[in-house]
């Protein structure tokens, strides 16, 4: 069996210790020689490259395992990359959130102005991330959830159009369907899902069974009658907890398709605004909770020198989802899974170059995506709405256009008015000066 290099970008993530234990899980299918834990945070690597120095020793020992906060190191000979980096950090995390609340708009990690500044941060260094791999491994494959996938797999089509390595993918779809198996009483890996639309931002139009029965109709009716829970609630904080109680909600007013969790911010924007806590958001949840608690597990496990029942997973979905998705690539497994491709024809009544989450095949040559056909008005306008300002904020970063960023802004469905747009853009400028480009 080949055995393959892969670098994890992110290494001091609290979610890499969920994609080291899944890389283990998958050992005699994906193999690996060597694992590189990449990160610029050395003082947050430190922890989780002890944690997983542990792991590996005891389940994995044949794995040469290396933290380093050096390019060519982490990029030399490479054969997969796992992308999850957070630019600038929980502290700016924060001010995404803080800012349009103070304001009077939705401040949310991915969506409306809070993902706009992200979205602006991250694509600087994602850029620089595929070159500086591209110089030392052309032919690596790079799977990126750096979030907010939408407008960074926008900007890295943008940027590199013919580099067709480069896979952005997202975890929420896979949660969801973890959670609709759960309520069926069914194996997730049974499910064959249809979905279409764009990253944070999609409906689930048939989910089948292994017998071609769709099973959507009986999913729809228990969530409208009995309410929605993630698989994992007990391990969920309580604003996610919220979040999936709300698809009862568009489940209701919209009966058509299943939707993504994340709409609820676009098509509730005033009722998410009101139970949205401008001084408490999701950041101080994540830093006071996850953050602590994972980052103490590691350091027990480095003092013990153990990883036997280690509490460090909070979320199976993810790690498996990535490991699982390097596997099917590798060994051509054709497995379905939802991820994000140029649009070209897949839903034919939008733009072409839009980049569309969608169920693909995944195989050696990289996605085969599902035909989805033309879609209804609503979820037309919807989406188009939705990429015109992913669109406008590519291009703002791209030409330094303040008025393009303003117009994104404006456009979005969480802000609406062009006074607040600006106000918050503003704000977000100031607070962003060490990580945006200028915009004139």
């Amino acid at each position: 069996m080949k055995s393959y290099n892969v670098t994890i970008v992110g290494g001091g993530s609290t979610w890499t210790p969920g994609l080291l234990k899944a890389l283990v899980s998958y050992k005699d299918k994906f193999r690996l020689k060597k694992l590189v834990l990449f990160d610029i945070n050395e003082e947050r690597q430190n922890v989780i490259g002890g944690f997983a120095k542990v792991l590996f020793r005891e389940y994995y020992p044949e794995t040469e395992v290396v933290i380093t906060t050096d390019k060519e190191t982490a990029y030399q000979d490479v054969d997969y990359v796992f992308c999850q980096m957070r630019t600038g950090g929980y502290e700016m995390r924060e001010k995404d959130e803080k800012i349009p609340l103070n304001n009077g708009v939705i401040g949310q990690e991915t969506c409306g102005a809070g993902g706009f500044a992200y979205g602006i941060r991250s694509i600087r260094d994602m850029i620089e991330m595929v070159e500086d791999i591209r110089r030392y491994k052309p032919d690596a494959w790079i799977l990126n959830y750096t979030n907010p996938a939408a407008i960074v797999a926008y900007a890295l089509q943008k940027r590199f159009p013919d580099d067709k390595k480069i896979l952005n993918i997202c975890d929420q779809p896979i949660n969801l369907l973890y959670s609709y198996a759960k309520i069926l009483g069914v194996k997730y890996e049974d499910l064959e899902p249809y979905y279409f639309g764009l990253n944070h931002f999609g409906w689930f139009k048939n989910i089948y069974d292994k017998g071609g029965k769709d099973l959507l109709p009986e999913l729809k009716k228990i969530i409208t009658e009995k309410g929605f829970l993630p698989a994992d609630a007990e391990q969920r904080d309580k604003s996610w907890l919220d979040t999936y109680s709300l698809v009862q909600d568009m489940l209701v007013d919209f009966t058509e398709f299943l939707p993504n969790t994340y709409l609820q911010y676009y098509i509730y924007p005033q009722y998410k605004l009101t139970h949205l806590n401008k001084d408490y958001t999701r950041a101080n949840e994540v830093m006071n909770g996850r953050e602590k608690n994972v980052f103490a597990e590691c350091r027990r496990v480095m003092e013990t020198g153990t990883a036997k029942g280690a509490d460090v997973v909070k979320n199976d979905a993810h790690g498996e989802m990535i490991v699982a998705i390097a596997d099917s690539i590798a060994n051509n497994l054709k497995k379905y899974y939802i991820v994000i491709v140029e649009n070209n024809g897949i839903i034919p009544n939008l733009p072409d170059d839009a980049m569309v989450e969608v169920t693909s095949l995944l195989g050696i040559n990289g996605p085969e995506p599902f035909h989805v056909g033309e879609i209804g008005t609503f979820y037309k306008g919807l989406i188009e709405n939705q990429y015109a300002y992913e669109r406008l904020t590519v291009e703002a970063y791209f030409e330094g256009s303040y008025e393009k960023a303003l117009q994104a802004l404006t456009l979005n469905r969480t802000i609406t008015d062009a006074k607040k747009a600006r106000k918050v853009l503003d704000e977000l400028i100031e607070a962003n000066k060490n990580y945006w480009p200028a915009l004139k």
